[in-house]
């Protein structure tokens, strides 16, 4: 027998139809299967019976894996999770803990029904490992999944799925994120599914050769048997749950519970408007070295009760910033589920039905083999579910009866920092590799009628946690100087972006010599975290070492410092891929992303200003500077010198935009009957010529809404991106070449903003944002 030696397009998965998809599964693989008869005949009470029972097997899927790991990963910081599939491999239960790493299991399930089925065949009591990014098992190499088939009476009933980040896995540098690598091949290795258990038994030769390949092979081995026996755990209860109520039941109240998130899912988009809105955004330094912004674009095009996310003109592969079509996927997924199915049970089979994806190949979200995309999850992947986010946000804005569900983005991305070193406490000497997961705390977006949520986690892990600083301390030779929330961090806006925090460590006292860093970090030039109708961005993400510090280790200190200027030392500024290190004499420091902002700042009422200056949230030169509201020495508002800073603050607006300052139309509420709102400050009148937009504070007619011609006549400014605030970075050369700047564009009339970020000179104009609107 002979057997071809498979290509690099083979190790690749994406969604194929079903019919398809049954003609390339062995037929030596019998399924569980019933018909779309069989899938109506189930009573109410007992589906909702059922349901309920099955959402109750994936939470104690976490619990197990939770319990069994040895990774602070897992135990301190939630980052995993679980599924129930069906024979097939579509999620009909998701946990709601990491999103993003079930947004590609059900094509890793399909990629071993195809490849595994006839050799070496699936089989009852088998498992496979995998964490290949090209074929959904985890969205880059650190993330290891566990595939579960579960069999009833001989036939393939589902699946289970289990899957957690791993600190290490290999490759040239610690944590197995390397920022240099030039591919896939200076990375750690990606492994296709392969059999690791085999009739219920661990085979040890599979799993030896798994923890070999790890700095901390303890850890990991200690992971891979938790998600065995969470996968384990359920297929028990699954079962019992089959002999409970028949195997055909269980499999109708499966089918049904897809069929329902699709269907309420398919129901609400009809309740929005159709059209096109289109975002971009960047990544910053593709690796280390790199000095460029690469673009991601998406166009989102709602029809009827479909969507269709289009990332063509995204830029092509390059350094690390790349993640296959599974991690693209994945940023939709996690992202959809909570902003557009936050009311509906998280059934992501069904809810997947509902979009399609268009994307070149070999681009930095759709990357073919053997491009490096360790940075896939938090790079691309993220970046492109954060402009899924602002084209899903603008379309619901336009409609009132869901203004409620709006949101500005979230933290951006997270700021990876991996620390790894020899451990000498106690005297022993024990090597160790930690992220700092303290910035799993980062701001939510503003809302409409709500500010963001402050240090409150990750829109993608809803069960996000920061570890305890104790913890870390205790695991690791590292002391912490202070964890805080950071003022002034929000977007500021109307309604505040959610504030992020920032961490400063050093070493232990009983430790000798230099731990190593790897950095990464997007968001550092050109924020991630945009406001949304003229909301400012969240805080520019910072990574620093303080080299030379005043009190090393806090030996002598007699109070505990306040701030960076009473540590002491020289600044290093961390780069956005890179690599440093950190010394006895050295501090550590973290600044994470918060939430963007909503509508503009002057429009925030005074005495809410006042009262986060009050709560630190703001500083009082924030309030004067961005928010226009100037306090007394008793912290009360000086009302008349608030509406005197805040006229001065929109004639400043028209000095710079070129307008006449004295031509200035005063804010009012007018009338808007008869008016269709498209966000906070614009709306549209209909009259015999079309649409016109006009800004809903003073009514000012601004031009035709086809083809989002207005944009055009909406007053201009670019401005340093310190404007926006003390929480934007100063020098955005220190990271990137292309000019950088604050733009904003202002009603005419009034000089409300309309639309602020802080982006590349290049960057176009938000005319195709509107593009469409309406069809």
């Amino acid at each position: 027998m002979t057997s071809k030696i498979p290509g690099a397009d083979e190790f690749t998965s994406r969604p194929i139809p079903r019919e398809e998809l049954l003609r390339q599964i062995s037929p030596t693989l019998p399924l569980h299967q019933i018909d779309d008869e069989q899938a109506d005949q189930v009573n109410a009470l007992t589906y909702e019976v059922v349901r309920h029972r099955l959402w109750a097997i994936t939470q104690e899927m976490g619990e197990t894996l939770r319990r069994m790991s040895g990774s602070h990963v897992v135990t301190e910081s939630n980052d995993f999770n679980f599924s129930i599939c069906d024979e097939l491999g579509e999620q009909v239960q998701v946990g709601a803990y990491n999103v993003g790493l079930i947004g590609s299991m059900d094509l890793a399930i399909v990629w071993t029904l195809r490849n595994r089925s006839d050799n070496p065949g699936i089989a009852e009591g088998d498992m496979f490992l995998c964490n290949d990014p090209w074929i959904g098992g985890g969205l880059h190499q650190n993330d290891a999944a566990v595939l579960a088939p579960i069999f009833h009476e001989g036939k393939l009933f589902g699946w289970t799925t289990a899957i957690a980040h791993q600190v290490d896995l290999g490759g040239p540098r610690p944590g197995s994120f390397s920022p240099s690598a030039q591919d896939v091949f200076g990375e750690a290795v990606p492994t296709p599914p392969m059999k690791v258990v085999r009739g219920g038994v661990l085979q040890r030769d599979v799993a030896d050769a798994w923890v070999r390949r790890s700095r901390l092979p303890h850890m990991v081995g200690l992971d891979l048997r938790a998600k065995i026996a969470a996968n384990k755990n359920a297929a028990e209860q699954i079962l019992r749950l089959i002999d409970k109520y028949g195997a055909d039941t269980v499999k109708a109240v499966m089918r049904r519970m897809m069929d329902d998130a699709e269907r309420r899912l398919r129901a609400k988009l009809k309740t929005l408007p159709d059209g096109t809105w289109t975002a971009v955004g960047y990544q910053e330094q593709s690796q280390t070295g790199d000095r460029d912004l690469h673009a991601i674009k998406v166009a989102m095009t709602k029809e009827a009760d479909r969507l269709v996310f289009d990332f063509r003109g995204t830029a092509g592969q390059t350094g690390i910033i790349n993640c296959p079509y599974p991690g693209l996927r994945a940023g939709i997924v996690f992202t959809m589920l909570p902003l557009l199915a936050g009311d509906i049970p998280w059934a992501a089979g069904g809810l997947m039905r509902c979009f399609e994806i268009i994307t070149d190949e070999d681009t930095i979200t759709n990357a073919s083999f053997p491009a490096a995309v360790g940075k896939g999850p938090f790079g691309p992947a993220w970046g492109s579910g954060n402009l899924v986010a602002e084209v899903i946000a603008k379309m619901l804005d336009a409609e009132p009866d869901h203004r409620d569900d709006v949101q500005s983005i979230c933290n951006g991305t997270t700021d990876l920092c991996v620390v790894s070193g020899v451990d000498v406490r106690g005297g022993g000497s024990k090597g160790f590799v930690s992220p700092i997961f303290d910035v799993m705390a980062g701001g939510y977006g503003a809302q409409v009628h709500h500010d963001g949520v402050d240090t409150g986690g990750r829109l993608i892990i809803p069960s996000a946690r920061a570890p305890d600083v104790e913890m870390t301390e205790y695991l690791y030779p590292l002391v912490a100087l202070w964890r805080r929330e950071q003022t002034d961090s929000g977007g500021p806006g109307r309604q505040r972006g959610g504030m992020s925090g920032s961490v400063c460590y050093v070493q232990h006292p009983d430790q000798t010599g230099t731990m190593s860093l790897v950095i990464s970090g997007t968001g550092k030039a050109a924020n991630q975290n945009v406001g949304l109708a003229g909301g400012y961005p969240g805080n520019s993400q910072l990574d620093l070492v303080m080299r030379g510090i005043d009190v090393p280790q806090l030996v002598g200190a007699t109070a505990i410092p306040s701030g960076l200027d009473d540590i002491g030392g020289d600044i290093e500024v961390l780069p956005c891929e890179g690599e440093s290190n950190l010394g006895p004499g050295d501090a550590l420091y973290l600044h994470w992303q918060a939430g963007g902002g909503y509508g503009d700042p002057l429009l925030r009422p005074a005495e809410r200003v006042c009262d986060d200056v009050l709560q630190a949230r703001i500083s009082p030169q924030a309030a004067k500077d961005v928010y226009g509201v100037v306090l007394q020495e008793d912290t009360r508002v000086d009302v008349a010198a608030t509406e005197e800073t805040r006229w001065m603050l929109r004639q400043g607006r028209a000095t710079d935009a070129g307008l006449l300052a004295t031509g200035l139309v005063p804010i009012s509420t007018p009338d808007l009957n008869g008016a269709h709102r498209l966000d906070d400050n614009l709306a549209f009148m209909e009259s015999p010529e079309g649409r016109t937009v006009v800004c809903v504070h003073c009514m000012t007619e601004i031009g035709p809404l086809a083809d989002g011609a207005f944009v055009a006549a909406l007053a201009r400014r670019d401005s340093p991106p310190t404007q926006a605030g003390p929480h934007i970075w100063h020098d955005p050369s220190v990271y990137v070449d292309a000019e950088v700047v604050f733009r904003q564009l202002f009603c005419p009339g009034c000089l409300t903003t309309v639309n602020s970020r802080v982006v590349p000179v290049d960057h176009p104009l938000p005319s195709d944002e509107y593009r469409r609107w309406g069809g």
